[in-house]
Order: structure tokens, then sequence, then C-alpha cells
């Protein structure tokens, strides 16, 4: 695998990666990181190519799938804290 590219934007880190028979292309932010693979066909060919794939509406989807990704792992951060909160609150059994 290797780096064929990168895809300018002013929120995400695009890269897009080239192996034998596919490209990977991965959409970071610091906290969360999409994959999309694509394997060679007409329509991906080439980086110029993906780079057409990788559209502003592509774009829109996959920051609403790292809103979605963000508050799965806040209430996963809720639900420990509460379960944390509980155990405290506990008290050993005096017989």
């Amino acid at each position: 695998m290797r780096i064929a590219g990168y895809i300018e934007h002013p929120i995400l880190k695009i890269t897009i990666f080239q192996m034998e028979n596919r490209f990977s292309v991965k959409l970071e932010t610091p906290q969360f990181e999409q994959t999309y693979k694509f394997r060679r066909g007409p329509l991906t060919e080439t980086v110029t190519d993906i780079r057409q794939l990788i559209d502003e509406a592509f774009i829109q989807q996959v920051l609403v799938n790292m809103q979605s990704m963000a508050k799965v792992k806040q209430n996963a951060l809720e639900r420990a804290h509460q379960a944390s909160q509980a155990d405290e609150d506990d008290f050993d059994e005096i017989i």
C-alpha cells in the first residue's frame, strides 16, 4: 500500500492509498476516521477517478457520520460514568 495522493479540505485530512487492485480513501479528524475502499473498475481506475468520487456530497455525508460517531462515543462515556457512580453509591453489606 502506498499513498497515491491527498484531497485538500478545511476540516478533514483526506488521503488516497493505492494497492494492486483497489484504492482506499481515509478521511480523518483529530477524533475520528473513516475509510472507504474502492475496487478498480470502469469508474475507479485512476486517482483522478477517485478524486471525482469524493465530491462535496460525499464529504458532507462523511461529516454527518462523524457527528453520529461522536454521539455514540459520548453515550458510551456517559453510561460508563453512570455505572461508576452507581458502584460508588453502593455500600458493603455488614452482617
